[in-house]
């Protein structure tokens, strides 16, 4: 045992003296290694004094090419990049003011402006502005930098709402540094005293950490962003001018004298409120919205003194039951068809064809230039944007029916899962007896089994095109109209809870992918004044709340079946159950405590129904609503003018009492007349489909005149009216029409879960639309849709309701200002390539430029968009 004693202790001796000898020597060589860099530094900076004192005299452009040599001198070892993960070599401070050169920012220069700034710190340490942590004394060897960032840090950037809340470049705290930043004069240890690189024993290379800490090899340092940043973004761009005539002959001073009056017709329709959003609410803080906590809360609130009577058809409101004074004055029936009739004359005048069309011809060929000579710099500014692609900007499917929100996969699961869970749930009350879902199933002769996507029959084939009746067959599921009301209704026997279980699980698929949203239109009949009362009950009870969705109402225009089965004796009766209710809610919200809680979802009133049907174009005198007996349904224009009237008082009251408003966006132009577009041109803030834009150049410039949202659904349209290849969304998109993407109907129509998406895609590729394009289609369904002025601020950009570039942000549209600029940038016949140097220079906009077309040079453009 002392003798094994003894060798432990020998062994011990040894190893302790051979640890201490090279420490003893490395120790000496790191000694060796500070005192060479401290000398080569002092030696660069002498070097660098006698530069600046022997070309002092210098001319401009001698000084200029001197500063280029030593940048690219310096460029061969100075610009380095450092790992996020481990401590810079170069930021060891000397002298009396060390404490504030480690605690003060790094100051960079010979950086191209717009680089993304990256915030090294050490792994597991928080990054607030209030850190007065020091960098250690201690030389740590630098590691490349990585060019890819590894998967889960993108995932994590992703899936926070840090992203939302990137500013501009120029904003960020200078505490930051730039990924390709110069954090000084210090020399790296492979470059020798005359700025030659050396080369790097491949002992000496280290892998960095990427942010979640795996291991990346070294890889050649990233260049790519540097070539992309370096040019600030939209600063050069290639524009052209187009010099028009200048005296316009006769029959343009009349085409344009008569635009003109179409668009004074407009204003004095539509409703727009008194008081901005923008300007009601300021939105000081940045970061995203919060959630509303309690969506249903009821506050009571007293009754008004407000009064209010149905006549012909329209409710007039008065401050009082003894006033005779009408508050919300709006246009009589008499009034608005012979305004509709005047524009129909208009639009069918040779002369206003002739203009239009050539004026929309010029502006699509005007973007077909704008893509040959910046689509380039476009592609440049995007890859520029930190964090944006298509993906993660905010896209609202603008147009979709509640009862068709999910795939009809989606379905199948449910009824599947429902049969197997709860077989015995009483679902229905036929002919005389209560039968439970598994005997319903019996009675159909099927089992869970046999239940495929095939047998759900949903989808839309062959057979529905130019059919609206089979198209509007396909929302029975295996052809049963007994399965829809069970599992598609909500006022059934199990008061719409399978509905309300399915719609929480689309709610729970909007809020996973976060940057889609939806706006849902649920039907509101007119049968009977309790369907406002069960609707909202149904929403409220089942807490169908959503941050990404909001409601619309959707008005079939089904008067003569319910005329036929004799639930109604006039169109009257139908006007009654819609509108009353509303306005009782609005005067006295506890008469219908549930309804005015929901009411503050809802932002907006459709109409639908198959166009197609023929009709009588309506007079100048048409039968009021009450006189309307006849087992006939009313022309379009009629439901239009009678929705809208009413529509517009309600808001008018609505507002005053500081209530949510709602717009009028319903369905035109799908099928059937050109007057249904001239109605809703007239009355609507936004429409859905407008495909008939098509055949009338005139209402067709008239709806990029006054930007008229249209929200289209070339999927839904290539199933029932209009080939795909044939739909005009890529001729109105080209022209700088306020186009949108929307789904329609996803059950019948789409594939996959995200049938927003998919709509997208399938346009980007049989329309060839770029990135940008795809951006700018989702800016516009944000402009188009009902959310919150705090929302739509946080999603595209607080001053978003300015026109042109001043209200992008690119940071969170991904669509370059160089776009915006084109939408809006008069062009001209010789090509330039202009840059800006001042940005406060103003723009003439293409938009306005046919605006001072129209008003022969003295038009009245607002700064800001339509409220």
């Amino acid at each position: 045992m002392d003798t094994y004693a003894l060798h432990l202790a020998m062994a011990a001796l040894v190893g302790a003296s051979f640890v201490a000898v090279s420490a003893y020597y490395m120790h000496r060589k790191t000694l060796n290694q500070l005192l060479e860099f401290a000398k080569t530094v002092e030696r660069e900076r002498e070097r660098e004094r006698e530069w600046e004192e022997n070309f002092e005299g210098e001319s401009p452009q001698h000084s200029k090419r001197r500063r280029g040599h030593h940048a690219r001198r310096k460029g061969n070892g100075y610009n380095r990049r450092y790992s996020a993960s481990l401590p810079d070599v170069t930021s060891i401070s000397g002298g009396a003011d060390g404490e504030e050169k480690r605690n003060g920012p790094v100051h960079v220069d010979g950086i191209p402006a717009g680089l993304p700034r990256l915030h090294t710190l050490r792994e597991g340490k928080s990054g607030g502005h209030g850190s007065t942590k020091r960098v250690g004394s201690l030389i740590h060897p630098t590691s490349p930098k990585s060019p890819v960032a590894s998967a889960s840090a993108f995932e994590s950037r992703e899936e926070s709402d840090e992203e939302d809340n990137i500013t501009d470049n120029s904003k960020l705290d200078s505490s930051y540094l730039h990924v390709n930043g110069n954090a000084g004069p210090n020399l790296p240890d492979n470059i020798n005293a005359n700025g030659e690189q050396l080369p790097v024993a491949a002992s000496n290379m280290i892998r960095s950490h990427s942010i979640s800490g795996d291991l990346h090899g070294v890889q050649p340092d990233p260049i790519a962003a540097d070539i992309l940043r370096k040019e600030p973004e939209q600063e050069i761009f290639a524009r052209l001018q187009i010099t028009p005539t200048e005296v316009p002959s006769p029959d343009e001073v009349e085409a344009y004298a008569l635009l003109q009056e179409c668009l004074e017709m407009r204003k004095r329709y539509v409703f727009r409120e008194a008081v901005a959003p923008w300007e009601k609410e300021v939105i000081s803080d940045p970061s995203t919205p919060r959630p509303n906590p309690a969506p249903f809360f009821y506050a009571p609130e007293g009754k008004s003194d407000h009064y209010f009577e149905m006549k012909d058809g329209v409710i007039h409101v008065y401050p009082s039951k003894e006033s005779k004074e009408e508050l919300f004055p709006v246009a009589d029936a008499t009034t608005f068809f012979t305004d509709l009739h005047h524009i129909l004359r208009i639009i069918a005048l040779g002369n206003m064809r002739t203009l239009c069309h050539h004026r929309l011809n010029l502006l699509e060929q005007k973007f077909n230039l704008h893509l040959m000579l910046n689509s380039d710099r476009e592609f440049l500014a995007q890859k520029s944007a930190p964090h944006r692609d298509f993906y993660n900007v905010r896209k609202v499917d603008t147009h979709v029916h509640h009862s068709a929100c999910m795939n009809q996969k989606h379905l199948l699961r449910f009824i599947k899962s429902k049969l197997g869970k709860e077989p015995d749930e009483v679902v229905i009350f036929r002919d005389g007896t209560y039968l439970t879902l598994k005997e319903v199933f019996e009675s159909l002769d099927l089992t869970g089994n046999d239940l495929n996507v095939d047998l759900l029959d949903v989808h839309a084939d062959k057979s529905t095109f130019h059919r609206f009746d089979k198209f509007n067959l396909k929302y029975n599921p295996c052809g049963q109209s007994r399965l829809r009301e069970i599992f598609l209704k909500q006022d059934n026997l199990i008061q719409g809870r399978f509905l309300a279980e399915l719609t929480k699980q689309v709610f729970n698929d909007l809020a996973g992918s976060k940057y889609q949203m939806a706006e849902y239109r649920l039907s509101m009949y007119g049968r009977k004044q309790s369907e406002w009362d069960q609707l909202a009950s149904w929403i409220v009870n089942n807490e169908l709340y959503s941050e990404n969705v909001v409601w619309l109402i959707q008005i079939p225009r089904l008067y003569n079946v319910y005329k036929e089965m004799g639930i109604v004796t006039s169109f009257q009766n139908m006007l009654d159950n819609i509108f009353i209710p509303l306005f009782e809610v609005t005067v006295d919200p506890d008469s219908h405590p549930h309804l005015h809680v929901f009411l503050k979802q809802v932002v907006g009133l459709d109409l639908v129904d198959d166009e197609s049907k023929p009709e009588r174009r309506p007079t100048k005198h048409m039968p009021t609503p009450a006189q309307w007996t006849n087992v006939f349904n009313p022309a379009y224009s009629y439901y239009v003018y009678y929705c809208y009237a009413n529509l517009y008082i309600l808001n008018k009251l609505r507002e005053l009492k500081g209530m949510t408003t709602i717009k009028f966006r319903p369905h035109s132009g799908e099928a059937g007349d050109i007057d249904h577009l001239a109605a809703t041109f007239l009355t609507a803030h936004n429409i859905a489909h407008g495909i008939n834009l098509k055949k009338s150049p005139v209402l067709q410039y008239l709806y990029y005149l006054a930007q008229i949202g249209l929200a289209m659904s070339p999927l839904s349209n290539n199933s029932l009216f209009l080939d795909y290849h044939r739909n005009p969304f890529p001729v109105f998109f080209l022209r700088g029409l306020n186009v949108s993407l929307s789904t329609d109907d996803p059950l019948q129509i789409h594939l996959t879960k995200e049938p927003l998406v998919e709509e997208y895609s399938i346009a980007a590729s049989v329309w060839k639309l770029s990135a940008c394009d795809l951006c700018e289609i989702a800016r516009n369904s944000v402009y188009q849709s009902g959310f919150s002025h705090a929302l739509k601020s946080h999603w595209i950009g607080k001053e978003y309701y300015k026109r042109g570039p001043d209200g992008n942000d690119i940071h969170k549209t991904n669509v370059p200002h160089i776009r915006l600029e084109f939408r809006d940038t008069v062009w001209g016949c010789l090509q330039t390539v202009v840059t800006i140097k001042d940005p406060t220079v103003t723009i003439l906009q293409i938009w306005r430029e046919e605006m001072q077309q129209v008003y022969r040079g003295e038009p009245i453009i607002p700064k800001e968009v339509d409220k």
